[in-house]
């Protein structure tokens, strides 16, 4: 078969034009699989972080809008296996003008002293963990974030209530960095449940876990929700990373929508690259005759029109990789805001050589059928053929 290559890859830019596009036609449905690859990736593949493979999420069965009594807590405590527990509530609040993306961020109200010992990860000098967690109004947010709204510590931070009918002052304790935790915003849950009305207080909208171990994290999540089962407000627990994806869920089937759309543009380009490689195969039925005349067999033919569209396909794959590569970046920024797991996302080795494998499938499936038409064409009729 390399024998054959210097043939195929002069014969792949003999009509630059046509190669041309066929190369950038390929490359840009290469840059969109690439990212839809990373994502599809990046949500149901991501190994947990450390801290993420200890963490699980309770939270009520039937739905997030629903809570829980607040004495779960210390049952929860009790199983065996579970390190620490902390109340967990969104707070979903307004930061300035809604209509901004830009002052979109998650925000939660947590026990202090708890969280940050479930926060196995976070990094925040001891001064601000101190004042975070004697300060009443304190609050803690992510560096990103920090950044974005050009924050720092001292600064004040007013949150608008929208799920509850409370609107916390706060002031920036401290700025912490956790991989886990990112575009997000802590503040101290006695401060809000101060504010509220009786008939809201001593609930909870989840409760944090800390395992002692990963392993112990499955046999935790069965004992909980085993406990409650029967109880009038039911739980759900499962692993952080799992949680996170819960609210992916919302959006409806996400992998079957990937899977769909990655087919589409699959078939699309197999379309495309197929057309392309039949004008070039009947552009050529003459040299066809000539090449049989001069002693190469019908696998000989058929090699080297499928090595031509290898090498158009490989080419369109590369480029449209590193575009994926560059594109990946700032996708990856935006959708971090959404779900961390899509922070850092990037093109890894197992994308990149799904990547280019299902370039050089495109290349050799497209091809097939009038390489194998021109290779059975006997020399007498390639040589008659005038289209």
């Amino acid at each position: 078969m390399f024998r054959y290559f210097p043939l195929a890859v002069k014969n792949s830019v003999r009509n630059r034009r046509r190669s041309a596009l066929t190369i950038a036609s390929i490359a840009v449905s290469l840059c969109l699989l690439g990212i839809l690859f990373a994502i599809y990736n990046a949500l149901f593949y991501k190994a947990p972080s450390p801290g993420g493979a200890l963490r699980l999420v309770t939270r009520h069965r039937v739905s997030l809008a629903q809570v829980l009594p607040y004495s779960y807590e210390a049952r929860i405590r009790q199983v065996p296996g579970v390190k620490e527990v902390s109340p967990w509530d969104w707070f979903g609040g307004t930061y300035k003008d809604r209509r901004n993306p830009d002052n979109f961020f998650a925000q939660f109200a947590v026990e202090p002293s708890h969280f940050l010992t479930i926060r196995t990860q976070m990094d925040l000098p001891e001064d601000q963990r101190k004042a975070f967690i004697n300060e009443r109004t304190g609050c803690l947010i992510s560096k990103d974030l920090a950044d974005r709204l050009h924050l720092k510590i001292g600064d004040r931070v007013t949150l608008l209530g929208d799920i509850y009918p409370f609107d916390p002052e706060l002031k920036v304790a401290g700025i912490f960095d956790d991989p886990d935790a990112v575009n997000s915003l802590f503040f101290h849950r006695d401060y809000m449940q101060e504010a509220l009305p009786a008939s809201r207080k001593d609930q909870a909208g989840t409760f944090a876990i800390l395992a002692d171990s990963p392993g112990d994290v499955p046999r935790i999540a069965k004992a909980i929700d085993d406990m409650f089962d029967n109880s009038p407000q039911p739980t759900k627990t499962e692993s952080e990373q799992q949680f996170a994806l819960s609210f992916v869920s919302f959006l409806g089937n996400i992998k079957l929508f990937l899977i769909i759309i990655c087919g589409a543009v699959t078939f699309t380009i197999l379309l495309v690259a197929g057309n392309t490689m039949a004008m070039s195969v009947r552009e050529r039925i003459k040299e066809v005759g000539v090449l049989k005349t001069l002693g190469y067999s019908n696998g000989g033919v058929l090699t080297i029109i499928l090595s031509e569209a290898a090498v158009i396909s490989l080419i369109g794959g590369f480029i449209g990789l590193l575009l994926a590569m560059f594109m990946t970046v700032g996708v990856g920024g935006f959708a971090a805001r959404f779900n961390q797991n899509l922070k850092g996302l990037s093109i890894t080795a197992p994308v990149a050589l799904l990547c280019l494998g299902l370039a050089l499938f495109i290349g050799l499936v497209s091809s097939f059928i009038p390489a194998w038409n021109a290779a059975r064409t006997n020399i007498l009729d390639s040589l008659r053929y005038s289209g």
